[in-house]
């Protein structure tokens, strides 16, 4: 026993010795020979150029400034010595005597909060000097060997504030980003919103690197190897920005959204107004501005085309009613009487409609034209709200387009379980007939309705597309054919083409003029509710402005071939006829003035499996692009809204 123990410490004294061998003469070597190896090379990463985004002609919407970014070397004494100057801040001062526009105080902040023990890199405390500005100054600066110049580019947005919801802005990276992203850590910058945040992945580009062998001073004495960045990955859009300059100064006093977009999803002009100028964002927005934003209440800063959510008012009840259809074929077929309002139940609560006396009896065409809320208020009931909500999200309403910007909201199109989930309640009949025409919890963004538009005209629900050409790549955009019942579809179009065309049409003062044939709907949604007390309603122009109800017009055009879905928001407008309309019918104009109604894109043709033809005919007389005026009965007040 005793020679067995004196056997196992032998081996285990020489297993030790062993293996005590092999890490000393072969792993550690592999160790060392690293610590060698970083001795001797030195890796440096090269920043690759971001890639620009240009409008559907050509023109610039975001591009880089070439310039010069200035750095001071690490560890310097930050100190005052018997109120001598320091190192550091004679340093400063000659930049700032260089470069008077610089700030000394906000250097010297920068580089103490960066300068520590454990950096040896060089502080950068000037992030762009432009080009011009550096000629003169760069031979002296270069002879001090505490400063370091290096090449540097400036993100700047020509178009300013007409294109910034839409391409967004770059800011200055922070923690968490440069830990996601090797190249945002070497850039320091990244895309914050819009396209830039959409597509920072492909507009950064890939860095580059050179190892070079060095000294034991560090200085550079062989390039072992090189690789040059993938850099200038570029975005062509779909956006004119003309169109876009021209729609948003024709907002003027007013705020809300404009939308155009052709058949096929791609977008032409997406305006939020107000808006704000993303240059300001590039360098580092002062706190006084970002204030200023913050609290104004026409809330710039919001991109309202994806993030303001909206009850659809009227403008739904063409998708309402292709939902009572899903849910209940042929209930389109028979017509409702409207006497101006209805109750339900043993309840004295009256539904109104927005015609105090009602339209007597009311089919689908004259649903639409007339825009009758009895009518959807009748067959919501019959159809209950699930049924619609279900069928109005298959549409597009409520949920996110898929339209290449950040963060898109869903909007909502309630049902039963939604509310319960939401508020823990049960439904209401009464939430029924309001959601049936737009208003109770119905909230949809500017484009979904221009989406749902779109399908409206086409029978296609495509998914819009700012971007044209990524990285070389055209993008591909996806297309759903839905099926419609084509008699009651036909209808929904006539009754559309009615609200334009016809006199007594909500938008007929402002559509009908027009070099091309427009359909569409205007609407009126409520942002306060109307006591049942009220008998002689108070005209939106006597209201208090954040009490007057947003004004929707959506259309498409032309009529009988559909190339482009206008759609117009004004905030508190009161009127989609006599607010949104004049809107939408000045980007029609400039439309045909600058040819795209002679041009037509290989892809906005019809889809083969579209199941109702697009050339429809009004009262069966083909329309013509010199059109007759269509006298509709009985006359349609054209200061309408959809109040109940």
């Amino acid at each position: 026993m005793r020679y067995k123990i004196v056997i196992a410490i032998f081996l285990l004294f020489w297993g030790v010795m062993i293996a005590r061998l092999y890490h000393v003469s072969i792993k550690s070597n592999f160790y060392y020979e690293g610590l060698a190896k970083d001795n001797i090379e030195r890796k440096r990463f090269i920043k690759p150029v971001r890639g620009e985004i240009s409008d559907l002609n050509g023109n610039l919407l975001a591009m880089n400034q070439i310039g010069f970014s200035i750095s001071i070397v690490p560890h310097l004494k930050v100190k005052k010595d018997e109120g001598k100057k320091n190192k550091l801040e004679v340093i400063v001062d000659k930049l700032v005597e260089t470069f008077p526009d610089l700030n000394k105080t906000i250097m010297m902040k920068v580089y103490k909060k960066h300068n520590s023990p454990y950096n040896h890199a060089f502080i950068k405390v000037v992030d762009f000097i432009h080009y011009p500005d550096m000629m003169g100054a760069y031979p002296k600066l270069s002879l001090h060997k505490e400063i370091k110049i290096e090449a540097e580019t400036k993100r700047y947005y020509p178009y300013g504030k007409y294109g910034a919801h839409i391409v967004g802005y770059t800011g200055r990276s922070n923690k968490k980003e440069n830990e996601k992203d090797p190249v945002v850590k070497e850039v320091g910058k990244i895309g914050k919103s819009g396209l830039e945040r959409y597509y920072n992945s492909v507009l950064e580009g890939e860095l580059g690197y050179e190892v070079s062998k060095v000294t034991a001073t560090n200085k550079a004495i062989d390039v072992l190897e090189k690789k040059l960045p993938q850099d200038n990955k570029n975005l062509q859009l779909n956006i004119d920005i003309n169109l876009q300059q021209m729609i948003y100064e024709r907002f003027g006093e007013a705020t809300g959204v404009a939308i155009v977009m052709r058949t096929n999803g791609e977008i032409l002009s997406a305006v939020s107004y107000p808006s704000y100028d993303p240059n300001l964002f590039v360098g580092g927005i002062s706190s006084k501005e970002w204030k200023a934003l913050q609290q104004d209440l026409a809330h710039p800063f919001t991109n309202k085309i994806i993030h303001g959510t909206y009850p659809p008012g009227s403008a739904i009840k063409m998708g309402m009613a292709l939902a009572f259809e899903k849910a209940q074929p042929n209930i389109l077929a028979s017509s409702e009487y409207c006497n101006g309002h209805i109750t339900l139940g043993k309840s004295t609560h009256k539904f109104r409609c927005w015609k105090k006396h009602g339209h007597g009896t009311v089919d689908l065409r004259k649903a639409i034209r007339e825009s009758c809320d009895v009518y959807f208020y009748n067959k919501s009931l019959k159809v209950g709200i699930n049924a619609m909500a279900k069928n109005l999200r298959s549409f597009g309403l409520g949920v996110k387009t898929g339209v290449d910007l950040p963060k898109e909201y869903n909007g909502v199109m309630p049902d039963k379980a939604w509310k319960m989930k939401r508020f823990k309640q049960t439904w209401y009949m009464g939430e029924t007939v309001i959601a049936a025409i737009g208003q109770g919890y119905d909230l949809v963004t500017p484009l979904q309705v221009a989406r749902y538009t779109s399908l409206l005209a086409t029978s296609n629900l495509v998914t819009p597309s700012i971007a044209r050409i990524v990285n070389g790549e055209p993008i591909k955009r996806k297309v759903v054919p839905m099926k419609f019942n084509p008699y009651y579809l036909n209808d929904i179009r006539k009754g559309m083409y009615d609200v334009c065309n016809t006199l007594g049409g909500t938008a007929f003062k402002t559509m009908s003029k027009l070099p091309i044939i427009v359909a569409g709907k205007t609407g009126t949604s409520q942002v306060t509710s109307i006591p049942q007390s009220t008998i002689n309603r108070l005209k939106e122009s006597e209201l208090a402005y954040y009490h007057r109800s947003h004004a929707w017009i959506t259309t498409y055009a032309p009529y009988d071939d559909p190339q482009y879905i206008v759609t117009v928001l004004v905030e508190h407008g009161g009127h989609g006829g006599s607010t949104s309309g004049p809107i939408a019918a000045d980007i029609y104009k400039w439309l045909y003035k600058n040819g795209y109604f002679k041009k037509k894109p290989e892809d906005v043709s019809e889809n083969k499996e579209q199941n109702v033809s697009n050339k429809i005919d009004v009262d069966n007389e083909v329309v013509s692009v010199k059109k007759k005026r269509v006298k509709s009965k009985p006359k349609v007040e054209t200061s309408h809204a959809d109040f109940f």
